[in-house]
């Protein structure tokens, strides 16, 4: 791979280090020190004001905006595209001593120094300011997310003079004037400003959704005077505070942020009211309560997700910054929110979310929170509707689910992925599926799954069509998950996932009808459900065509496949990657090469379904066509050499895993974290080293560890326990924390813990 780390940041198993600024590394540092908490997500801009390049970015789930496309005269294509918003600066400051304002590209200064400390959620930077005239001020700040009151937040400025006496001027406020950088423009309409003694609220819709945003806030400080300052789509306060040579003055700003949006249950009148309550119990909160309550929740939540690296530090603090993006990203904050591929960090991929939140982000809530795992599925639920006009869209039954969406409506623009990949609908149902494997919860299966189940069964029914002979089923003109390949028949991703989806469709109908037969057939008369119907599924689960070579035991990617022009591509010239940048659209389409794994997701997602020889086969047939253009891409293949044995190989894959957006390695970190890469990251170590597996009855694990590592542990919540998985070089331990009995397998034999660590000695072969 010709990926190359760009290292910058300096190691620490806790922090995130920045010492010394360097200006063109400024918007990469940006995405690396975002913060948010699933409602809310700041990019790490300067808040002082900077005139150098630079994304100032805040970012609220489910506040997005609309924009129409050219009309197509062809059916099924969108006529809009929808992306999140650009949104209030509520970090707003601007520092002034006699006329001069700090500008780190135009001031001078010294001591820079900034540090996100993973274990409580603190954003700190420092520097010392000289003024033109020699003077030197010391400026520290703080900022943070409340990860209890997911509407809360806090910034705290500290400045104190090192050679002087004298008035400073801190103009602070909330500002709705940022352009959203992707449209160019700004998407905001002011609705209500408000202010009073040190605080001070904003209101505005969007230009087009009618989604609502209130900022409020107030401070914390004694300032010599205070001016309120009311601009174009900004309310400030333009605070004076005496400064005390070698003395700290101290400015602390509570911020309370709500919004409107599509899932919000109410009128505007009743958002009103709650922005109005807001904003009198504003000042019930203090800095240093909410700074406490956020560094408790981040202790209890490494109790239970820490992964210990001993001997590679390196990856010690990549994989404790990708836990700690997964966290910020999603907890089951806010009902209807989705996990974007950038989350709540940058614009690109306008802020929707992909089939990969189901495959790659997924597995990590469903073993450490449940409730934001249950979230994220509940939110296909929500939004089955608009998965049922799509597929109404596109001449099918049933629900279709957009390849790309924030409000449940397709935002894809480009009509082969829009049209042709059925990936996100069976992720639904493979998300659904793998929940229930874990959880064990059927009500949920029954009130929530089984009727995005039934529509997406009707979808692949009448998606798909039987052969010319009428021997077989199967899928024509898709793209399969390796996006290299379009218009093909026959894909063995999308065939064999929608095999499995209904075949868990028809188990789940066959477990209620067992189980509670008058809800079974109430089920079926509210879902217009007839036998036929059922019986239709049976036949088309049953003769699905798989693409499948019996002779090398290799599944075809599709039809075809095997026959097309094979391409060298470790000739490719490195300055020729990205391909989509250098490469024409259609070239990327005539050869054999694979973006990311296809046929070896399907095999990594069901794991249990093949034999290691099949796997062993299709690993060394796909991976050496494989260039890894996705950042999803390598740790898939990590686990799966893993699983292997290839234990150099699988380690060369892992190698920038955790810190593909820590080292910039894909070049464009500044656009926003690669979440689901994060997501896959944690996998990598899990399911790749832990050997763990998920897609069967029994939990198993088969431990191996990197010759470079001394050791390494994880946690994971597994029912209604933590169980904690420790490796050394010479032996597994497991532990049941709160001391359930729980039982796994262990290199494929039953391990029964309970409060005692076991320990199981590692096999030779498993030893890296």
């Amino acid at each position: 791979m010709a990926k190359i780390a760009d290292k910058y940041y300096i190691s620490d198993p806790w922090n995130i280090i920045e010492q010394d600024f360097n200006p063109e590394y400024s918007q990469v540092s940006e995405s690396i020190f975002s913060l948010g908490n699933e409602f809310m997500g700041v990019r790490g801009y300067f808040e002082e004001g900077y005139t150098g390049k630079s994304l100032i970015g805040n970012y609220f789930n489910g506040i997005y905006e609309a924009s129409p496309i050219p009309p197509s005269g062809y059916k099924g294509i969108i006529d809009k595209t929808e992306f999140i918003v650009n949104a209030v600066d509520w970090l707003y400051l601007r520092i002034e001593v006699d006329g001069e304002c700090v500008d780190l590209n135009q001031s001078h200064f010294k001591d820079f120094y900034r540090s996100l400390n993973l274990q409580t959620g603190m954003l700190n930077r420092s520097y010392t300011w000289i003024l033109k005239d020699g003077r030197e001020l010391r400026l520290e700040f703080e900022r943070f997310v409340s990860m209890k009151n997911a509407h809360m937040a806090g910034q705290k400025i500290s400045m104190t003079p090192l050679n002087f006496s004298g008035e400073i001027m801190v103009t602070a406020g909330l500002d709705f004037t940022q352009i959203h950088h992707m449209v160019g423009k700004n998407l905001w309409n002011i609705t209500r400003t408000n202010d009073g003694d040190r605080w001070l609220s904003i209101q505005a819709d969007t230009l087009t959704t009618n989604q609502s945003l209130y900022s409020s806030c107030y401070f914390e400080g004694n300032p010599e005077k205070e001016v309120g300052i009311l601009e174009e789509k900004k309310v400030l306060k333009q605070l004076t505070f005496k400064l005390e040579e070698q003395k700290a003055t101290i400015l602390k700003r509570v911020v309370c942020n709500l919004s409107k949006n599509d899932n919000y249950e109410g009128d505007s009148d009743t958002f009103n009211v709650q922005c109005m309550e807001a904003e009198r119990s504003l000042f019930q909160y203090t800095y240093e309560q909410i700074k406490e309550e956020t560094t408790a929740w981040w202790e209890e939540s490494w109790k239970g997700s820490d992964i210990a690296i001993d001997g590679d530090e390196l990856n010690q603090q990549g994989i404790r910054y990708c836990i700690f993006q997964m966290h910020q990203t999603y907890h089951g904050a806010q009902k209807g929110s989705v996990i974007g591929a950038k989350g709540l960090t940058g614009e690109a991929y306008s802020g929707n979310t992909f089939w990969d939140t189901e495959t790659y982000c997924l597995p990590f809530y469903i073993f450490h929170n449940l409730e934001a795992a249950k979230q994220l599925l509940q939110f296909r639920y929500l939004t089955l509707h608009e998965a049922k006009l799509r597929a109404k869209a596109l001449d099918c039954k049933g629900a279709f689910y957009p390849i790309a969406t924030i409000s449940g409506r397709e935002c894809c623009s480009l009509w082969q992925h829009a049209s042709l990949q059925l990936q996100a609908s069976t992720a639904v149902a493979y998300g659904i599926w793998h929940y229930a494997m874990i959880t064990k919860d059927d009500d949920f299966v029954l009130e929530t799954g089984l009727p995005i189940l039934i529509e997406v069964s009707r979808m692949l029914a009448t998606r798909g069509d039987w052969s010319e002979d009428q021997s077989s089923f199967g899928y024509y003109g898709v793209m399969g998950p390796d996006e290299f390949q379009m218009m093909v028949n026959n894909n063995c991703y999308t065939n064999y996932m929608g095999k499995f989806t209904l075949e868990y469709t028809l188990d789940v109908l066959d477990k209620l009808k067992q189980k509670k037969k008058t809800a079974y057939q109430e089920f079926l008369k509210s879902h217009d459900i007839e036998d036929e119907e059922i019986q239709k599924w049976s036949i088309i689960a049953k003769e699905m065509f798989i693409p499948y070579k019996e002779e090398n035991k290799i599944f075809e990617q599709h039809e075809g496949y095997f026959k097309l022009p094979n391409i060298d591509i470790d000739k490719i010239p490195v300055e020729d990657f990205p391909l989509y940048h250098h490469w024409s659209y259609d070239r990327i389409y005539r050869n054999n090469m694979i973006k990311q794994p296809d046929v070896l997701m399907m095999m990594l997602l069901l794991n249990s379904s093949f034999t290691i020889e099949q796997v062993r086969n299709n690993y060394e047939y796909y991976e050496p066509r494989c260039i890894h253009e996705s950042s999803l891409s390598p740790s898939v293949h990590s686990i799966l050499a893993v699983q292997l044995k290839k234990h150099e190989e699988a380690y060369k894959f892992f190698e920038f895993a955790t810190r593909m957006d820590l080292d910039n390695y894909n070049r464009n970190t500044c656009e926003g974290l690669h979440i689901t890469s994060i997501a896959a990251a944690w996998m990598n170590i899990v399911y790749g080293f832990g050997g763990m597996r998920s897609d069967c009855d029994q939990l198993s694990f088969s431990p191996s560890i990197p010759k470079k590592w001394g050791g390494y542990s994880f946690r994971i919540h597994y029912q209604n326990d933590i169980l904690q998985v420790s490796v050394d070089k010479e032996k597994a331990y497991f532990q049941s924390m709160h001391g359930t009995e729980l039982n796994i397998l262990v290199y494929g034999q039953v391990v029964v813990i309970k409060d005692q660590k076991i320990e199981v000695e590692i096999l030779q072969e498993w030893r890296g």
